[in-house]
């Protein structure tokens, strides 16, 4: 699957140098760049248009040649949005007063309709996963395709709108050529919510201390409710 992702994406990908399939180890050679996550860019829309390119090169690959490789990844809406709940439940003591209303909102709402297309995705697009040059801004990577899988395009383009924001999200939009509509732009945003709420759950419900790097998805997560939920 690496190999082929390395023909498909115009960003550095991880390609194996060495494969024992026996013991379960893969090497490759350390990507340029520094995890996103913990090495904030100093003008993240310059992130848009390779992040766009990336996207559209992913999501046209053929799904044909791609399901040899990856699972389907599907599952109803509605059992993503309990979920959601469950982790509201676990974490509402450490959400700001002025946040509830606006999440419990949404938790009230119905789920959207359900994705009619299925295309090969990364499908953990988070900006761990996002590797990227600190003083240029530029993106030099993307790692971690253990999740790779047949989905919903707009769960990776969620994780954009969840940890970068709606304007790098928009900004991406211009840069992408796959299809997105109004029914995709809802599937964006209640999967970035819900995706919101589980990283808030991970990072508190631990039990590691403040400053780990589990405890910065939390941390992370409570910093962007309100322009998640807004």
């Amino acid at each position: 699957m690496l190999a082929v992702v390395s023909e498909l994406s115009p960003l550095p990908v991880p390609q194996p140098i060495f494969v024992d399939e026996e013991a379960g180890v893969i090497a490759y050679r350390k990507l340029p760049g520094r995890p996103l996550n913990l090495h904030p860019v100093k003008e993240p829309p310059r992130l848009a248009a390779p992040l766009g390119d990336f996207l559209s090169r992913v999501h046209a690959a053929p799904v044909e040649r791609m399901e040899a490789f990856v699972p389907r990844d599907t599952f109803p809406l509605s059992e993503l949005l309990e979920e959601a709940e469950g982790h509201y439940r676990d974490i509402v003591a450490q959400v700001p007063l002025a946040a509830r209303r606006q999440v419990e909102d949404f938790l009230g709402a119905a789920a959207p309709a359900e994705p009619g297309l299925l295309l090969f995705c990364h499908n953990d697009l988070g900006s761990e996963h996002l590797l990227v040059d600190v003083e240029s801004s530029a993106l030099t990577g993307v790692i971690d395709w253990t999740d790779a899988a047949i989905a919903d395009p707009a769960y990776d383009l969620a994780l954009v709108y969840r940890d970068l924001g709606p304007e790098v999200y928009e900004r991406t939009l211009m840069y992408y050529e796959g299809r997105h509509d109004d029914a995709d732009h809802e599937r964006v945003v209640f999967y970035a919510r819900c995706a919101l709420l589980e990283d808030i759950a991970y990072g508190l419900c631990s039990g590691v201390r403040a400053g780990s790097g589990v405890r910065s998805y939390a941390d992370a997560g409570l910093a962007h409710l309100g322009r998640t939920f807004a």
